[in-house]
């Protein structure tokens, strides 16, 4: 993968601090002028860098309080398998991050939705219906205590 400089860095710091600040802004704070900014900027996107914008929401403002981890292991672990759970999880709304682990278990879900009584009816109807599932794990946030999607470089 090809190298970036310090002031491509720069940029991913402060876009992935606040997305919606102007080149010139940005320009502004490492004392360039905007047009080779905004090039530097739609050369990271270009190159994968930069895989898209977005908002970020606050859950509790929606009503979706109720963050739970599940912890899935497989029957058979078979690429057809994994595979196919892969296709089905990523069908499933409610489930906002999926990992293929290394370990013990072997995905890791992160799920947020309204209530347990929409999480147990989420198992039961969705999660539950996958098959090659062999054990199943919830484990429920009390509190977050971090929470980012900046990445330290």
């Amino acid at each position: 993968m090809e190298k970036i400089d310090e002031i491509d860095l720069k940029i991913l710091r402060i876009l992935q601090e606040d997305s919606k600040k102007t080149t010139k802004e940005i320009a502004t704070s490492l004392m360039l002028t905007p047009s080779p900014v905004y090039e530097r900027i739609r050369q990271l996107e270009k190159k994968g860098y930069i895989k898209k914008y977005v908002a970020l929401l606050d859950k509790k403002r929606l009503d979706i309080p109720i963050t739970a981890v599940c912890m899935v292991s497989l029957r058979y672990h078979n690429e057809g398998f994994i595979d196919k759970f892969d296709l089905q999880i990523k069908k499933l709304k409610e489930v906002q991050e999926c990992y293929h682990m290394a370990g013990k278990v072997d995905f890791f879900l992160k799920i947020n939705v309204t209530s347990l009584d929409e999480y147990h009816e989420f198992v039961r109807s969705k999660l539950s219906k996958i098959e090659n599932i062999g054990v199943l794990e919830s484990y429920f946030v009390l509190k977050e205590i971090k929470s980012t999607t900046e990445y330290y470089f």
